[in-house]
């Protein structure tokens, strides 16, 4: 089986195609899709976050077989103020000041371990005007994790508890080559 096409996307697309992307989380992620598509009102309101950009890997018919997105994070913004509560004063500053936030990276199952999820983050992260990208996965040794340690990111906090999450949470930085 061939890789679908990767495509950037707008926050059109993105907006247009939100209950696709809760389909390939609910899939990724083994939760219901009831419990994926309540999660659209997060999805809705990053869309007028700024830097925000999307890759999608789409098939020939069109269905979405993967995608990924991020922005970049300021304070006041519920993800970035609790990452940054959960850091140092000094490593909030170098990896959160500035950084392009991963939000969702996630390929629907028949397609993990073929290189999807690699090329959709690479794609993602080449061009984002930061100098660091940041992102929570949970915090138990899964392929996820040997995934984002593969590509060069870095443990940052581990354990971190969400309100209202009963799973912990590690969080994860990388430093980026940022364009000249």
């Amino acid at each position: 089986m061939s890789l679908p096409t990767l495509v950037e996307w707008g926050r059109e697309d993105l907006g247009r195609r939100q209950d696709d992307l809760l389909d390939v989380y609910a899939e990724a992620m083994d939760v219901s899709p009831a419990a994926a598509r309540a999660r659209r009102p997060i999805v809705t309101a990053h869309l007028d976050r700024p830097g925000l950009r999307a890759v999608a890997a789409t098939r020939d018919d069109g269905r979405l077989m993967g995608v990924a997105y991020g922005y970049l994070g300021e304070p006041g913004q519920w993800w970035h103020d609790q990452v940054g509560a959960a850091l140092s004063r000094q490593d909030a500053s170098s990896w959160l000041v500035g950084a392009f936030e991963v939000c969702e990276l996630h390929v629907r199952p028949a397609l993990q371990g073929k290189g999807l999820g690699r090329s959709l983050l690479d794609r993602l992260l080449t061009g984002p005007p930061a100098p660091t990208a940041v992102l929570t996965t949970p915090d138990r040794e899964t392929r996820a994790r040997g995934f984002y340690r593969a590509a060069g990111w870095v443990d940052l906090v581990r354990g971190l508890m969400f309100p209202g999450d009963p799973r912990a949470f590690a969080v994860l930085g990388k430093q980026l080559e940022t364009p000249a």
